[in-house]
């Protein structure tokens, strides 16, 4: 079924967030800071790919991806719905299913035998290609699958995401000068404002976080 209805963006926001804190798909801790892919510390940390096991949340939040999309892009926008290797197949997938479209994925990198290919699934010239994640942090990995798409002749003019950090400068401006729209559910700024109305974390935490947020590249972990 095509979702058409749904919660203006502010509530989808709130809800999507109130759903990550729910099954701990978010993580705050100012005393041991976690430490992320770039090496850097931080005190937040966001996991998407729990968001499969919970059948009740992963569906209403791909309901609330399928019909942003829509909202933000165009009703008859795309021909052809890809997830990005790895935590984007799954919600590429079932994007793909509610907006009854086909669905393939992009590899990071060639396959390295066969046909060495980056895209599986049937992609052709032409078709306009929507970029499914589950998040996006500064939008590097984006432009790499977007790249890998346009390679086959197909169009990709967007990328939708459940989360979306909202933190680091000129992401969104990189995107629309590679000429990909950005659609997220939610940010961190939503996580911790429920986080706050939830009373989800002690408020030494929250400030915490809320200081990282404000300036993250220059936040460093108190002893």
């Amino acid at each position: 079924m095509i979702p058409t209805s749904f919660p203006a963006k502010d509530e989808i926001a709130r809800l999507t967030a109130g759903m990550l804190l729910e099954i701990d798909a978010i993580s705050f801790n100012a005393r041991d800071p976690f430490t992320h892919a770039s090496g850097k510390k931080a005190p937040t940390y966001v996991d998407c790919r729990k968001l499969i096991s919970f059948p009740r949340i992963r569906s209403t939040l791909m309901d609330f991806l399928s019909v942003t999309v829509m909202r933000e892009a165009g009703f008859e926008a795309f021909d052809n719905i890809a997830g990005g290797e790895t935590a984007g197949i799954p919600f590429g997938a079932l994007v793909a299913e509610r907006l009854a479209l086909p669905m393939t994925y992009v590899r990071k990198k060639p396959k390295g035998y066969g046909r060495n290919a980056r895209i599986e699934g049937v992609m052709t010239e032409g078709q306009r290609v929507l970029l499914v994640e589950d998040l996006t942090t500064d939008g590097g990995s984006k432009l790499s699958f977007v790249d890998a798409i346009r390679d086959t002749g197909a169009t990709c003019s967007a990328t939708a995401v459940i989360f979306y950090y909202g933190i680091f400068d000129g992401v969104e401006q990189s995107l629309a000068d590679h000429g990909v729209q950005l659609i997220h559910l939610c940010t961190w700024w939503d996580v911790l404002a429920e986080a706050r109305a939830r009373k989800a974390y002690d408020s030494e935490t929250l400030d915490t976080v809320e200081e990282y947020l404000r300036n993250p590249k220059a936040w460093t972990p108190t002893a």
